[in-house]
């Protein structure tokens, strides 16, 4: 992620911005530009100085302030933004609470929207592609005798449940399962990843390579899930996966990875963007490159390089405030090369050629 700066007044602003607070202008995201617009109404539509050339409109959902982007004005007809089309079912909004939960899902799924995008990764719709395009259902639980919602995902289709948008309620499913890390934004990283094997290690030339790293796929699913569940990850696991879950399967160890690869280049971008300098230099300073950037560096030991340092850095941040860890995580060399195979096969992607070795 990074910063942004309102055209009118120079304010830094951030991404979920709607309204710059020094000068008052509206703000809007136009993803195609990686731009957050400072905005001046102009009749039915919103025209900014920086892309004067354009009129815009809101999404459909920032009337419920679920939402900050935006869409041209003379667009096909679609009343929803990039992100937001992909939106298969919401809760009811006229319950207070449901509405409250779903601006803060929407919050994180743009962030993952945010990076799905730099990445020029695939990103039909359900209507686009009923086989494999990406939709989401965010659902509440209907009362005490109906089946729990569960999160996970379904060639294509994230289920995210509405509670892990409270707080408390989240905290409590992590503790019970025993989860160092669990957030909104990680279940999004993370049931992406597995929607993008499908799309493009599935069946591909990659397949091969990824058993190589992963382990064989073709193990019966359902089964290996029951026996981590009934006897935990193996002891050997922290030298080979990134989280214990991931051992449980070849595809969560995907998932799992899939999900780190972003949480890892989205918070070096932001770093970057704050001046961060996160690299250690032979004097033990920190250095980092000014025009490094995560999201198009093709070489994930240069992004390691960086990581490790900062991820350092925010854990005793955190420490001394009193929180745990905001990494609480080991990178053995197994999981990097897991995490490098991801890395060359995206960036492979974005040049429409296969990974290399």
């Amino acid at each position: 992620m990074k910063l942004f700066t309102c055209s009118n007044c120079g304010n830094t602003l951030y991404f979920e911005n709607t309204q710059c607070q020094r000068c008052g202008h509206q703000l809007g995201y136009y993803p195609q530009a990686n731009q957050l617009l400072s905005l001046v109404e102009n009749q039915h539509t919103w025209i900014s100085p920086q892309l004067a050339d354009k009129a815009f409109i809101y999404c459909d959902n920032a009337r419920h302030a679920a939402c900050n982007w935006l869409i041209e004005a003379e667009e096909d007809g679609d009343i929803y933004c990039l992100a937001c089309r992909h939106n298969q079912t919401i809760p009811d909004i006229d319950d207070p609470t449901n509405l409250s939960r779903w601006r803060t899902i929407e919050h994180a799924k743009k962030r993952l929207f945010y990076s799905l995008l730099r990445l020029n990764l695939p990103l039909a719709t359900r209507s686009q592609d009923p086989a494999h395009g990406l939709s989401f259902k965010f659902l509440a639980q209907g009362n005490a005798h109906s089946r729990p919602v569960m999160t996970g995902h379904d060639h294509g289709v994230i289920t995210i449940a509405l509670a892990e948008a409270d707080d408390a309620e989240r905290e409590q499913r992590r503790s019970a399962m025993g989860e160092p890390y669990r957030t909104l934004l990680g279940h999004f990283r993370h049931e992406t990843g597995h929607h993008y094997w499908d799309l493009l290690v599935s069946e591909t030339p990659a397949l091969n390579q990824f058993r190589t790293l992963f382990g064989d796929d073709s193990q019966d699913y359902k089964h290996a899930l029951d026996q981590y569940y009934a006897n935990g990850a193996p002891v050997t696991w922290p030298d080979n996966n990134i989280s214990a879950y991931a051992s449980a399967h070849p595809w969560e160890d995907f998932a799992e990875t899939w999900a780190h690869y972003l949480h890892i280049v989205d918070t070096v971008e932001m770093a970057r963007a704050f001046g961060i300098q996160s690299g250690a230099g032979s004097d033990q300073t920190l250095t980092m490159p000014t025009n490094f950037d995560p999201y198009t560096v093709p070489d994930f030991a240069s992004i390691m390089q960086h990581w490790v340092p900062l991820a350092s850095l925010l854990n005793n941040l955190n420490r001394t405030m009193g929180h745990p860890d905001a990494y609480p995580f080991v990178l053995s060399p197994n999981v990097i090369a897991k995490a490098r195979f991801r890395a060359r096969y995206c960036t492979s992607f974005k040049h429409n050629q296969q990974p290399g070795a």
